[in-house]
């Protein structure tokens, strides 16, 4: 435990030394402040709550960019440290090798999780003094939005470490996480809306519909954040699709939760078993 602590303290302090950590943070905090008042101006007319439009709004800009934060971080965790010597100067102290998968991980979980709960949060405070007052739901759909923002950004910090862990070169790390990203967060939605479009929505059970979806994050992240809350679900047009609401919230935290664990056991598995 005192290994892994060691190396989460170093990530975490790498991260705050080079500038990231806080140039994420204000990304995400002028975006999302762009968003709370820009994006949610017109509701005042249309009798929409501003905290509402907020959570859609911002639902939209997590999914494409806190995934590039996380593989852009994670891509080259492990394989960088492999090409500059770097990783077997650290095998020579005691330490095994999952704690290393496992301190990076956690250290720049931390860091990922910070930038978004405070870039995030600076938003939800200025509606908070600025907007008129917001009912209880929309305020859990706010956190609700926070903490899978975070979920989801630590499930590709996952994907990118089990990127890392199986590559042999940085280029190729790189090329590889900036596919996954395309994939997972455009062209997987993009396939399913063709598949419909081309069978005019008969293609796809409803059942099987709502299951496939469960084969990416984003859109995991889409349904608890989108389908869950009333007023956000009006406004986002999720009120008209009941059937992708049956999935419980349950499942789909489950889902999200499995999409850390098993790239993150898939990565310690692989890393264990690889030669320097």
């Amino acid at each position: 435990m005192n290994a892994l602590c060691t190396i989460a303290g170093k990530e975490i302090r790498d991260g705050l030394r080079n500038r990231w950590a806080v140039t994420a943070t204000l990304v995400l905090a002028g975006l999302s402040l762009a968003l709370a008042f820009l994006g949610s101006a017109p509701t005042g007319h249309v009798g929409v709550p501003p905290l509402a439009v907020t959570v859609v709004s911002l639902a939209s800009l997590t999914v494409f960019l806190v995934p590039l934060i996380a593989l852009i971080l994670s891509y080259d965790a492990l394989i960088g440290e492999v090409e500059r010597g770097t990783m077997l100067l650290l095998l020579t102290y005691p330490v095994r090798r999952w704690q290393i998968v496992a301190g990076k991980f956690l250290g720049h979980g931390v860091l990922l999780g910070l930038a978004t709960i405070i870039g995030y949060g600076v938003a939800g405070l200025a509606i908070a003094l600025l907007s008129p007052p917001e009912t209880r739901d929309n305020w859990l759909a706010f956190v609700t939005l926070i903490a899978t923002s975070v979920a989801l950004g630590i499930a590709f910090l996952a994907l990118g470490y089990l990127v890392s862990s199986g590559v042999r070169e940085h280029a190729t790390a790189a090329g590889i996480a900036v596919g996954l990203w395309l994939f997972l967060v455009l062209l997987f939605d993009m396939g399913l809306l063709g598949v419909l479009a081309a069978t005019e929505g008969r293609g796809l059970a409803p059942a099987l519909f709502r299951w496939i979806l469960m084969l990416d994050p984003t859109d995991i992240f889409r349904l608890i954040n989108l389908a869950s809350f009333t007023d956000v679900r009006n406004y986002s047009g999720m009120a008209g699709l009941p059937a992708l609401a049956q999935i419980p919230i349950s499942t789909l935290v489950l889902g999200l939760l499995a999409w850390i664990g098993l790239p993150l056991s898939l990565t310690m598995a692989i890393f264990t078993r690889r030669p320097l």
